[in-house]
């Protein structure tokens, strides 16, 4: 679109689209991790699981306040 000249107008809409559609993709797929694998290590009796899964679930608010709401 750029490289065609098209209207900045609609690069934009095109690009805010995208983007919505992958902040939606990510929640789906943050969504199904949580109810996944985060679960499962959180009801294991494997403290090494637990903790992994506690940092997992520290790594995704910071990457969710990084860069907007999952």
């Amino acid at each position: 679109m750029i490289e065609e000249d098209a209207y900045c107008m609609e690069i934009l809409t095109q690009s805010l689209a995208l983007q919505k559609s992958l902040a939606s993709l990510s929640k789906l797929v943050v969504e199904h991790h949580i109810h996944t694998h985060i679960q499962n290590a959180l009801k294991s009796d494997d403290t090494v699981q637990q903790e992994k899964a506690l940092l997992e679930l520290s790594q995704l608010y910071e990457l969710s306040n990084v860069r907007g709401k999952i």
